[in-house]
């Protein structure tokens, strides 16, 4: 088997390195790596790798690489622990590796989570690993979009709630940077849906085309318009690029009727994070797993999940229209798609599906 690792200082420098597991240890279980979805979102694991932890999910044994989680589907290939099967195939959060052994807790019908003691302190939506034979949101059909999308609508979801729904500034414009990456469009799309909220996207012009043929924005703009922004009513910026000078530029521009600041990701991760004097609101970092948990109190789980996937399934249907997945495997593809997503060269009409 072997490993996919990058230098945690030079997300460029990667290599392949042959590992062998050791015998499996009672109350573990060996998962093989079918296939999963490689996106800018995996970039922004690796970009906050170490202040968000990402890097500890899967640590390599090297401390100066890491080993980037990825979202797919895997089959356990031997298990001993009662209640996970060798040919049981789950959904989560996954090495770009060939095995891998967790030590499943908390096993029902709809699944289980690693209860791996490096991961206890990490958030519990990237511990759990679901059933397909019993993931009521599962189609076969849609498992291109699955791996693509379902964290990245999810956290689109959310962020959609959190602005709509448990604001007390409730904006009725939505400026979003990097329109066309995946988890803005599935951004987009919720706001559409509401029906009532003009949608503004900030996008490369390289770019444009593309994110106007999606039909999800009311407007799209390139950046260099981003100091000359007009919005209507309060205004939300929701930032998926990470660049300080845009969210300088957008600040600047909106002035009073910005309400709310949100921080996202980092497609722009090359580029100077310096940070740069802003007026309020400040920006406020939106990490799901908090956002998640808090409205799960509030709302309850089985209803927030239920919504959440009565939404995700009507955007897998949706999501065929704009993204085509596009499906590579081996060794060198997979080093070739890291490279690409990292040089923003992977087009945004376009979803890498990737196996070993």
């Amino acid at each position: 088997m072997s490993d996919f690792l990058i230098r945690r200082s030079d997300l460029r420098d990667t290599s392949w390195t042959p590992t062998h597991l050791p015998d499996l240890a009672e109350g573990h279980a060996r998962l093989k790596v079918d296939t999963f979805a490689l996106t800018a979102n995996n970039v922004t694991y690796a970009t906050f790798g170490d202040a968000m932890k990402y890097w500890d999910f899967y640590p390599a044994s090297d401390p100066a690489m890491g080993r980037v989680p990825v979202w797919g589907f895997a089959t356990v290939t031997a298990s001993k622990v009662e209640g996970v099967t060798p040919g049981q195939r789950v959904y989560g959060y996954l090495p770009i590796s060939t095995e891998f052994d967790i030590q499943p807790i908390k096993i029902s019908p709809a699944g289980f989570m690693d209860g791996a003691v490096h991961r206890k302190e990490l958030a519990p939506i990237y511990n759990t690993y679901i059933d397909t034979a019993t993931d009521t949101s599962y189609d076969a059909d849609f498992e291109d979009q699955q791996m693509l999308f379902r964290p990245l609508f999810t956290t689109g979801w959310m962020i959609d709630d959190c602005l709509m729904e448990s604001s007390n500034d409730v904006p009725e414009t939505v400026v979003i940077s990097s329109g066309s990456s995946k988890t803005a469009l599935a951004l987009a799309h919720c706001l559409k849906l509401r029906g009532h909220v003009d949608t503004v996207a900030l996008t490369s012009e390289r770019n444009k085309a593309f994110v106007e043929s999606t039909g999800l924005y009311g407007r799209v703009r390139t950046y260099s318009d981003a100091d000359r922004l007009h919005a209507r009513g309060l205004t939300a910026f929701v930032d998926f690029l990470g660049r300080p000078s845009l969210t300088a530029d957008i600040h600047n521009a909106l002035k009073d009727r910005l309400v709310r600041s949100l921080v996202i990701g980092v497609t722009d991760w090359e580029g100077n994070r310096a940070p740069i004097q802003l007026p309020d609101p400040q920006p406020e970092f939106f990490f799901v797993p908090t956002y998640a948990a808090t409205r799960a109190k509030e709302l309850g789980a089985e209803t927030l999940n239920k919504r959440l996937m009565e939404a995700l399934v009507s955007f897998y249907t949706a999501s065929k229209t704009f993204i085509t997945p596009v499906h590579a495997s081996g060794e060198t593809e997979i080093s070739d798609a890291w490279t690409k997503t990292l040089d923003a060269e992977v087009s945004p009409s376009e979803g890498l599906i990737l196996s070993l």
